[in-house]
């Protein structure tokens, strides 16, 4: 019959499987110090652990799970951003932890997904503004470093800024209010121009 031990069971031994791959996975990456040929590597690495990743969010696994974090953290470096998001909201929901370093969950998506855009911008390819605005929404109200969530809103500033201006100026305010160091102010002043002009 159905012994529920045995799918707990089950899943340990699985979990352990994984460990052991994300432990080899990480040696890996950790001998390569090109940041280009890590997101590389990731994007190679990533397909192992999809349904390992689908099947604990599918069932609403509640355990610390440390594979599902990295792979959060491997799909934005390897641009899968979506994906990244929703190992995001999961582990919000559940009060997991980062396995390493000292920065909390919603402070590393504002910042990972930050710099992405950011990135993304410089190297005129674009970002999909909605992907910062839902982290954005989804760390709301949790706490992290003033600079962190300015560092989202100058990015949502920056990704707005041709579409949306008005909104965009609204996102630098924010961003200048939670970090006045934080290198908007040249950027709001030719928004600020730009709206003026437009308004004549």
């Amino acid at each position: 019959g159905l012994n529920p031990l045995n799918s707990v069971r089950r899943h340990a031994s699985g979990y352990d499987l994984m460990l052991l791959q994300l432990a080899e996975d990480r040696r890996r990456l950790k001998g390569i110090q090109s940041t280009v040929k890590k997101a590389e590597i990731k994007v190679e690495l990533l397909p192992k652990y999809s349904a390992w990743a689908e099947g604990v969010l599918a069932a609403g696994g509640t355990q610390q799970d440390d594979v599902l974090m990295y792979v959060m953290l491997w799909r934005i470096d390897a641009g899968d951003y979506a994906g990244a998001l929703e190992i995001g909201r999961h582990a919000l929901r559940h009060g997991w932890v980062m396995p390493l370093g000292n920065r909390n969950v919603q402070t590393v998506l504002a910042e990972e997904m930050a710099d992405a855009a950011q990135s993304a911008m410089l190297a005129a390819t674009g970002f999909d503004a909605d992907l910062l605005l839902q982290t954005l929404e989804l760390t709301d109200g949790l706490d992290m470093p003033d600079q962190s969530r300015a560092r989202l809103h100058k990015a949502i500033g920056a990704v707005l800024s041709e579409s949306n201006p008005a909104s965009a100026l609204n996102h630098l305010n924010h961003a200048l209010q939670l970090d006045p160091r934080c290198g908007v102010k040249k950027d709001k002043q030719q928004l600020e121009r730009r709206l003026r002009n437009d308004s004549r």
